[in-house]
């Protein structure tokens, strides 16, 4: 199956490549030149155009950082779509959207998948990510030998569209753990405990969280460097937002959140990186949260195997 990538940025760059590291016949294309040029030294192709790769590819990736990204890719390689070419939505995008632009592929002649990944960078790197698939049952089965090349765990979802509404609910959890995370650590270095016996009495606790065992660590270390930025996290937020107002759920929390990153913008930059929200309560209080011992970058050190098909117990 020939592949074709575009969108290679923190994740993107990382999901491509372990295509590429497992000898998938894989095509590249993103507007930095200077990222498909580090792919084909590794071996990949350049691909041209988005057209160009719909017509010399079975299947196309994208990863792309909002939904108006993937729309303009979309409407470019949709004329080149046909019997037997597959659009593959890796971004973390509007569920509506997703579904309006895989319409559009499907009744070309295609088939779409919506497929975001969630595990973090570290994760993606490896293949060890997890990957939610939506789409029907036959088109899932064709694409799922590509899909354990890029993540562990893969879990068919149902529908086009019900992986990025699961997808948009997982990054709003995440970032609720991540400012309460930031006020828990703030609070124990006021009240004088050492840091790092708090991060593990969290890690060994009923608190504990992949957040936890993530982000908590670089924001000790100082690094604060999740390779994941504010603006991406407004995206995913005012989203599940969004998901909540379509069917009238009135949410308390989602709204604070969303103006407790804005106002993290506001101080840090719009792309700063999200862990930098600690930064606020350090400033309100003159402390200092950090740790010896904590790394700088996170590393996953889970093997790296073939990914598989996630079936739940209940229908097992």
């Amino acid at each position: 199956m020939k592949i074709g990538f575009i969108g290679l940025g923190n994740v993107g760059g990382k999901l491509s490549g372990s295509l590429l590291r497992n000898g998938v016949d894989l095509c590249v294309h993103d507007l930095n030149a200077d990222l498909v040029g580090a792919m084909v030294t590794k071996g990949a192709r350049d691909g041209q155009s988005p057209a160009q790769m719909m017509q010399d590819c079975d299947a196309v990736i994208t990863c792309l950082p909002n939904p108006a990204a993937s729309a303009a890719v979309v409407q470019v390689m949709l004329p080149h779509v046909g019997a037997g070419k597959i659009w593959i939505e890796m971004s973390t995008t509007d569920s509506d959207e997703v579904k309006r632009l895989g319409t559009l592929v499907i009744a070309a002649g295609g088939a779409a998948v919506d497929c975001p990944v969630s595990g973090g960078c570290h994760r993606a790197d490896t293949g060890n990510i997890s990957i939610y698939a939506g789409c029907d049952r036959a088109t899932f089965e064709r694409v799922l030998p590509v899909l354990t090349h890029m993540g562990r765990r893969i879990l068919h979802v149902g529908d086009l569209g019900n992986a990025s509404v699961l997808k948009v609910m997982t990054n709003y959890l995440a970032t609720a753990n991540l400012l309460t995370i930031c006020e828990a650590l703030t609070v124990m270095k006021a009240q004088g405990m050492d840091m790092g016996m708090t991060y593990d009495a969290i890690a060994m606790s009923s608190g504990n969280s992949f957040v936890h065992e993530t982000e908590s660590q670089l924001i000790l270390s100082g690094s604060r460097d999740v390779n994941f930025t504010m603006d991406l996290i407004q995206k995913d937020i005012g989203l599940f937002q969004k998901l909540a107002d379509d069917v009238g759920v009135p949410l308390e929390i989602s709204p604070l959140m969303i103006r407790m990153m804005a106002d993290g913008q506001s101080r840090y930059g719009q792309r700063a990186q999200s862990d930098r929200m600690i930064e606020r309560l350090e400033e309100a209080t003159g402390l200092q949260v950090l740790a010896d011992g904590f790394p700088q970058a996170l590393v996953d050190d889970e093997p790296e195997e073939r990914g598989y098909e996630v079936v739940p117990a209940r229908l097992a």
